[in-house]
């Protein structure tokens, strides 16, 4: 498991949902290895592959409140693929599953340029 300063993200989460013009809720991080992570994607998603993040969103107007599943298998490989910590990396993902609650899609090759922008923009935020 992640060694976080969980005062320390949920400021910087806060600001970052702020910034959208929301609040924030009841946001649960479940940290899971590939093989469940595939598991919930599979059953829950009809999808038959890995990722990084699953984001289930249970939020209002203007709360946010989900689930998000983050394989830390997939943090630890995509860190060394693109060559940055394990740790910028899981911020990242955090901030990604975050972004999708306030309504970013990254579906197509313009949501995901946008979803890119919008993860730079909160890690420039990370004090």
């Amino acid at each position: 498991m992640p060694v976080l300063d969980e005062r320390k993200i949920n400021r910087w989460i806060r600001a970052v949902a702020a910034h959208y013009g929301f609040a924030v809720g009841n946001i649960n991080y479940i940290f899971c290895s590939d093989e469940r992570e595939l598991e919930v994607n599979r059953r829950f998603l009809g999808h038959d592959y890995y990722t990084d993040v699953i984001t289930f969103d249970y939020s209002t107007a203007s709360t946010l409140n989900g689930d998000i599943f983050i394989s830390l298998d997939t943090v630890r490989s995509n860190a060394e693929m693109v060559g940055v910590t394990f740790d910028y990396e899981l911020l990242r993902i955090i901030i990604h599953g975050v972004l999708h609650l306030t309504g970013q899609g990254d579906k197509t090759p313009e949501t995901k340029a946008q979803m890119t922008a919008k993860e730079e923009h909160a890690l420039s935020l990370w004090k």
